[in-house]
């Protein structure tokens, strides 16, 4: 059943990346972008952990977990630079 269903679920997730890359290009301000790619790093990070999943692998989680800390800083630190113009006070 997972020989199925996982190869499905990562074609949605790749389908979703892609749209998520149109968005990045075409967004009309910055939020959008920024939105853009939080989703997207969300998605890569998903397409991660079905992977690990489909090949049985714990390393796959910890390259999971660091993408996950490195897009919650950056979009973070992007948000505060568009609020403030200043990531350091």
């Amino acid at each position: 059943m997972l020989a199925f269903v996982i190869p499905l679920c990562m074609g949605v997730i790749g389908a979703a990346a892609v749209l998520n890359l149109v968005r990045l290009v075409q967004g009309p301000d910055m939020p959008d972008r920024v939105l853009a790619l939080d989703t997207l790093y969300i998605n890569a990070l998903a397409m991660i952990v079905l992977f690990g999943i489909w090949l049985a692998s714990d390393l796959f989680f910890e390259a999971a977990l660091l993408i996950a800390v490195m897009g919650f800083v950056s979009t973070v630190a992007v948000g505060k630079h568009l609020l403030h113009g200043d990531i350091i006070d």
